[in-house]
């Protein structure tokens, strides 16, 4: 199973920079996607009907804001939108889609801009573990894909001196991604890449990207009890359709 995590940041817009084309040549099995920022019905989803994927998309209520979805060519046994917690649900941030031997969740976590957004993020962050720690009992083979807004150690961001006070990098959400992992989780990329200089996000600002001043902060993350199925895991710096690359992670199921 091909699995590729995207923010596109804005659909719309990255279907005009090619996103259409690029998806029909990296032919993965399963692609969830974050920050949509769309409904599903203000976007052509015939393009992905024609490559043969089902669509699922739970979008926020602000319009043009947050919203997550999954395209998977493997129809699905259940899609779940939300996790019925009302605080986390209404901008559109879970998706879960259940398969036969394992279930794909697409995630974007809030992000800290200002001090009210990261007290969200925090109950955000301590809530969704709940929803994940009480999931497993039923759903026990995971993979949360997506943006979670944070760096979880100092070789995930370019500069880590000047970022320690900055949301996405501080020491509280660093431990709390710790935890997550110790709870049961793999981070994917890392298992497999330990080199440094390796990025999902840039700055639209001070040409950041060609210069590799970037942040590590989506993430593929597997269940302990998959760790061994997984074959490959990847960067896919080179298709930029956003200010994110897709990440990637390829199970053997």
């Amino acid at each position: 199973m091909k699995i590729l995590s995207y923010n596109v940041n804005g659909i719309r817009a990255a279907l005009n920079k090619g996103l259409a084309e690029w998806l029909s040549a990296a032919d993965p099995d399963v692609v969830c996607l974050q920050e949509t920022k769309a409904l599903e019905e203000q976007v052509n989803t015939d393009l992905f009907e024609q490559m043969g994927y089902h669509h699922f998309w739970h979008s926020a209520q602000k319009k043009g804001y947050s919203g997550v979805a999954i395209l998977t060519k493997i129809n699905p046994l259940h899609v779940q939108a939300g996790t019925g917690i009302e605080h986390m649900d209404f901008e559109g941030r879970v998706i879960r889609a259940d398969y036969e031997n394992v279930s794909v969740i697409s995630l974007y976590l809030p992000s800290g801009t200002n001090l009210d957004r990261l007290e969200h993020k925090f109950k955000f962050m301590d809530d969704f573990q709940e929803y994940i720690d009480a999931l497993k009992k039923n759903h026990p083979r995971l993979v949360i894909c997506g943006d979670y807004n944070i760096c979880h150690r100092s070789v995930d961001i370019h500069d880590p001196v000047r970022n320690k006070n900055v949301s996405g990098f501080l020491p509280e959400e660093r431990q709390w991604i710790d935890r997550f992992m110790n709870n049961g989780f793999v981070d994917s990329f890392r298992h497999l890449n330990p080199e440094p200089h390796q990025y999902s996000w840039w700055s639209y600002r001070a040409n950041a990207r060609n210069n590799n001043k970037g942040w590590r902060i989506d993430y593929n993350m597997v269940s302990e009890n998959l760790k061994n199925n997984i074959k490959r895991a990847y960067l896919l710096t080179d298709a930029k359709h956003s200010d994110h690359c897709p990440v990637g992670v390829e199970l053997e199921l």
